[in-house]
């Protein structure tokens, strides 16, 4: 038995857990709170799609009178060649029967429907080693092919990471969710709520909490809670996460409350502490609607009305204080890595089983205009300390045996970063993990070469609209500039980029958008950023373009909310349609980052007339093209990333004078550098360089660094940017 029964609802990614209740878990561990947790999604997707089940699906399209398109026909034909290889893909997937991936890469093994029909460049995208690469995107094709036979055939709603996602996108009012509700469940609610209905029967909770990250997760957890309130009707149920979160603060429908006990916003600590209190330490458990009880920002039906109530005193727990995630109940081995589409970000995604952590809560920015800055969740900004964060980690690779991690920070601020990287490092531990950032100026060449040797492997920020005017509106602290030379940092130190990029931000006239599809041709083609997504402008009601959009030249369409507010309709003052332009900005990038298509003309793009850009064919190489300044601020901290020098000691004689000098030779896991110096400058730097380690546990400025020196020399900066040390430099030492 447990007091919590955690679960997310179906379906969010298929590679890795959504980390929310693993937090929560964590979290009531440290209160010593028992809880189960459950990714119901994946438990569902591992049970639909097996030899077994199918075997059903198929038997159902064949009794159907619908008349099945051509694609579906081919599928139905082939349905023994479907089922047979069913079983043994998943566990490939799984990464549980790697051989596989021969057989795979083989071009009669899987059978082929309309899904296939975007193979012609695959060694293209691939090449002639990424066989068990090659070998996942086949197979995800496979996977695809039989989601198109479910949706057609057997579920309309179906979609690998998400369920019925209309339902709760842009929900205004509860009624279209309400009246699916009253239907008869379909095929996959009956797996969903058979393998739920196991799970209360061996853990008995007395308070179940559904997490609902997206509106594609929204109408599973409502058929959930429904199927909880008519056969276990003592059970208390809640709902929390980035759902309701965004989009349910404004909640009225009393209806809703048919399905839910209690709705809680933003951090789920406390709330999800105080409900435990009232539900779990009352007798009897009908106490914990009663006026007396305490709750933190939670919903909750009272006297036949929806109420609100935030009535504890207590504060949001510190992140010093949640604990560390849990990632224990939850079925780790069977989750499957796919490569749906051949985009290095987005293998990143769902490629490999990811644990997931936070550096900072909040944003340390929190000024991007079109964000939901004025929400908790970014608006209150709370570091970790980097020994935590480390601490953390060394936990989790204990559970889960695995060493990569996933820091989903609204953007992971620089100076934590740093700290964080000099921790690993000092810990000497071997972890890979990326995270999503702001392109600004504190990323330089010597603190990403240090990222690099702590594991990081990619990045992931948004350049949004590449305009300098744009990105002022935006207040999103960058330049166009600024970002080539970020990104031309990252790059060097072998860090893949990622940019996110954004069209039909208000008031973006049709030159600014092609103008800003030839930036990123170019920054393609300088080979700085590898991998991006462009995606429309959506208004959202809490940003500051929703709260104040008089400002941002639109008048926004509202509705009356009873039920969900977040996605708001408007018009643009420009009158201009974005959507035009949808289809040509995302071919042109699919090409770029294939290294193709950087000599077409922008026009060739599209299918009705742009203009000619504006910009210069050269702009981005000419914003690299600046002169680094020699000169180092007293502050910064001074770093050695190398090995200890071997040591060779010589006389050097010229016109009478003898001078005893000193070689230097260096090893990195490359290549060799070998400097020389006159001895006592040797012995000084042969020195420092140990102290300079971090795993020394010492931390020097160039102010200390150069008091030190000065002790015994003259000049250190004649020193420092000697041609000598600039070679060191590039051989292990930073300037952090």
């Amino acid at each position: 038995m447990k007091d919590l029964l955690l679960i997310t609802p179906p379906f969010t990614q298929l590679n890795t857990p959504y980390p929310a209740t693993a937090y929560l878990k964590g979290f009531l561990n440290t209160k010593g709170i028992s809880a189960f947790q459950m990714d119901l999604g994946i438990e569902v997707i591992i049970a639909l799609f097996s030899k077994k089940t199918f075997e059903k699906l198929f038997d159902i399209a064949l009794k159907t009178d619908a008349v099945l398109s051509e694609n579906c026909q081919r599928i139905v034909a082939l349905k023994a060649d479907y089922l047979q290889p069913l079983d043994a893909v998943i566990l490939f997937l799984q990464g549980k029967n790697q051989t596989l991936a021969r057989q795979i890469c083989t071009t009669n093994f899987l059978p082929q429907a309309s899904r296939f029909n975007q193979l012609d460049d695959l060694d293209w995208a691939f090449g002639e080693m990424g066989m068990q690469d090659k070998a996942k995107h086949l197979a995800t094709l496979y996977l695809e092919d039989l989601s198109d036979f479910i949706i057609e055939c057997i579920d309309p709603n179906f979609g690998f990471s998400r369920y019925a996602e209309r339902l709760g996108q842009s929900a205004n009012a509860f009624d279209a969710l309400y009246q699916t509700l009253q239907n008869q469940t379909t095929f996959i609610d009956a797996i969903t709520l058979t393998i739920l209905d196991k799970r209360l029967k061996t853990t008995q909770p007395k308070l179940v909490c559904f997490s609902v990250p997206f509106p594609g997760n929204l109408y599973s957890a409502f058929r959930c809670a429904q199927f909880i309130k008519a056969n276990y009707p003592d059970t208390k149920i809640a709902m929390g996460g980035g759902f309701p979160n965004t989009e349910l603060r404004s909640v009225t429908d009393t209806r809703v409350f048919e399905f839910f006990d209690f709705i809680t916003l933003d951090d789920g600590e406390l709330p999800i502490e105080l409900l435990y209190k009232a539900v779990c330490q009352s007798e009897p458990v009908e106490d914990a609607l009663k006026n007396d009880k305490k709750y933190k920002r939670t919903f909750l039906l009272e006297n036949g009305k929806v109420s609100y109530k935030n009535n504890t005193t207590k504060p949001d727990y510190k992140q010093l204080d949640v604990g560390t995630p849990d990632y224990s109940d939850l079925v780790l081995d069977d989750y499957i890595s796919v490569i749906e589409i051949t985009n290095p970000m987005h293998s990143l995604w769902s490629d490999g089983r990811w644990n997931k952590l936070t550096m900072a809560h909040g944003c340390y920015w929190g000024k991007c205009t079109f964000c939901d800055i004025s929400l908790d969740y970014i608006k209150i900004y709370e570091p970790i300390a980097a020994s935590l964060l480390v601490d953390r980690m060394e936990q989790l690779i204990a559970q889960t045996g695995e060493n990569g991690f996933h820091f989903v920070d609204e953007a992971a601020p620089p100076a934590l970063m740093k700290a964080l990287a000099l921790e690993i490092i000092k810990r000497k531990l071997t972890v890979t993990w990326w995270t999503n950032i702001r392109f600004e100026k504190n990323f330089t060449q010597d603190l990403c070469y240090l990222l690099k040797t702590s594991g990081c492997i990619a990045v992931s920020g948004g350049l949004e609209v590449a305009s300098d005017r744009l990105l002022k509106l935006i207040d999103k602290g960058v330049t166009v500039k600024q970002v080539a030379q970020v990104t031309r940092n990252f790059t060097q130190a072998d860090i893949m980029v990622h940019s996110y990029l954004m069209y039909g931000y208000p008031t973006q006239t049709v030159q600014e958008t092609v103008d800003s599809l030839e930036m990123v041709r170019q920054l393609f083609e300088l080979g700085i950023i590898q991998s991006g997504f462009w995606h429309q402008f959506a208004l959202t009601a809490h940003s500051p373009v929703g709260l104040n959009p008089s400002e941002y030249g639109i008048t926004p369409n509202y509705k009356a909310i009873s039920f969900a507010n977040n996605d708001v309709n408007f018009t643009d003052s420009t009158g201009i349609d974005h959507n035009l332009f949808s289809y040509g900005l995302k071919k042109s990038l699919f090409n770029f980052m294939h290294g193709i298509g950087f000599d077409m003309e922008l026009q060739d793009w599209f299918d009705f007339d742009v203009p000619q850009t504006t910009i210069t064919p050269h702009y981005i190489e000419d914003c690299l093209n600046t002169e680094v300044a020699l000169n180092t601020k007293p502050s910064a901290k001074i770093v050695w990333l190398g090995h200890s020098p071997l040591i060779r000691e010589f006389s050097k004689s010229k016109k009478g004078f003898t001078n005893q000098m000193l070689e230097l030779t260096f090893h990195d896991k490359i290549e060799s550098l070998r400097l020389t110096f006159n001895k006592a400058e040797g012995d000084w730097l042969f020195n420092k360089l140990e102290a300079l380690k971090p795993v020394s546990g010492q931390s020097l400025s160039f102010a200390a660094l150069k008091k030190d020196f000065e002790t015994q020399f003259e000049d250190f900066e004649l020193f420092w940017f000697s041609k000598s040390m600039q070679k060191l430099k590039e051989f292990g030492v930073l300037v952090l």
